[in-house]
């Protein structure tokens, strides 16, 4: 019976991985477009560069997919013989959590050249806890706002997920507290370079509701 357990556990994180992995905008914009985004503006396969190399509408698509896949990766967890609020079945939701990030980092559909992850981790963290993912979302749109630099919003959104599951919430699970720590070092490892040109202030700012002018 325990060796069928870890088999289970196996099984899930590589479906995990698998989601994870999905390119939605390497996919879209080779299809559909003819181009593929990690040749074109930063090279990163994410919404941001998707909307400033193909546009506003195949951005949505992939914001909407990149989160789906966060959130359906987390969600197979439901698949497993562990009863809901366990801890055995927290700690395979949050190595699911884990492998959907590495997924979308290091794609396999796609030669292991991935994006960034916010999306997809904003979907993980809906998919652990909506009311959180909802405050990371606000904190997100006002952030870049304020700042119209998308990669700050998001390494703020993403930094405050610890604040709100540890201290407004009061998680005390422990593999919780320590993924909420862990996703967003994860993040600001995959944004070193925007780091760098935040710094700099050479980062590219977007204006969401700005029309491009013809």
């Amino acid at each position: 019976m325990h060796a069928t357990v870890e088999v289970q556990d196996v099984i899930l994180v590589i479906m995990a991985y698998l989601v994870g992995s999905v390119p939605s905008s390497v996919w879209i914009g080779k299809r559909f477009y003819g181009k593929d985004v990690r040749d074109h503006g930063s090279k990163n396969p994410g919404a941001t560069n998707t909307l400033r190399t193909l546009g506003k509408k195949p951005a949505m698509v992939v914001l909407f997919l990149d989160m789906l896949k966060g959130w359906l990766a987390v969600s197979l967890v439901c698949l497993s013989s562990y009863p809901s609020g366990s801890s055995t079945r927290i700690h395979l939701e949050v190595a699911m959590a884990i492998a959907a990030v590495i997924g979308h980092i290091f794609p396999i559909y796609a030669g292991f050249r991935g994006g960034k992850g916010v999306a997809t981790t904003l979907g993980i963290i809906m998919g652990i806890s909506p009311p959180v993912a909802l405050l990371c979302i606000v904190v997100f749109w006002l952030v870049l706002l304020i700042s119209h630099y998308v990669s700050l919003a998001s390494l703020i959104a993403v930094s405050s997920f610890p604040l709100w599951m540890d201290y407004f919430f009061k998680v005390t699970h422990p593999w919780l507290v320590v993924f909420s720590l862990v996703l967003p070092v994860m993040v600001l490892i995959t944004h070193r370079k925007n780091i760098l040109r935040l710094l700099k202030k050479e980062e590219s700012v977007t204006h969401i509701f700005q029309r491009k002018k013809s």
